[in-house]
């Protein structure tokens, strides 16, 4: 896995071990920031369910000023600091190592609006419905963010617009699919 553009462009990130993590394949990470891309200047972006942090290092490089990353695995958390460190970005991350909805209500009050929110969670658990829950009256996000969530191909988003949702974008892989998703109006 590595970082595909910007600043720490090329550079190599390491992942851990085994199957506690899914990184997101070069490939698709690219498809996902080819969408974003024009976002991401001088943005604030949230990385929920981080694993070794690739998503939210990729928005740094490409010009986000800050990324806060939730993990909740040791390991993956010494990885993403592993990974900031060879990418000379830390200086512009927060990591937090907790689940990802005490990472939110930590981060609650403490004059956070992500422009970006992204979350991977461990498919199929309905972890990015409770996420989305919380966000649905939180402070954290307004009508400019937007969040992606990765998800399994079976992964039923249709709730989205009674929490006060809309999904405006959702693209398909072979396995997973990126959906885009904003306040309603």
């Amino acid at each position: 896995m590595r970082v595909i553009a910007g600043s720490a462009r090329r550079l190599n990130l390491k992942t851990i071990e085994g199957l506690d993590t899914r990184p997101t394949t070069d490939r698709i990470k690219e498809t996902l920031f080819n969408m974003i891309n024009l976002r991401l200047p001088g943005s604030t972006f949230l990385d929920l369910f981080s694993g070794s942090g690739g998503i939210g290092i990729e928005a740094l490089s490409r010009g986000a000023v800050q990324a806060v990353f939730v993990e909740q695995n040791p390991k993956a958390v010494e990885c993403i600091r592993e990974n900031l460190r060879t990418t000379r970005l830390e200086e512009k991350a927060v990591v937090m190592a907790c689940d990802a909805l005490s990472g939110l209500k930590r981060l609650e009050g403490k004059n956070y609006v992500f422009d970006t929110v992204f979350m991977d969670p461990p498919y199929d658990r309905e972890l990015e419905r409770l996420a989305l829950e919380y966000l649905a009256g939180s402070e954290l996000i307004d009508e400019n963010s937007v969040i992606i969530v990765e998800a399994s191909l079976a992964t039923d988003f249709s709730y989205v617009d009674s929490l006060g949702y809309q999904v405006t974008k959702s693209k398909e892989y072979k396995t997973n699919k990126h959906v885009f998703i904003t306040k309603g109006e």
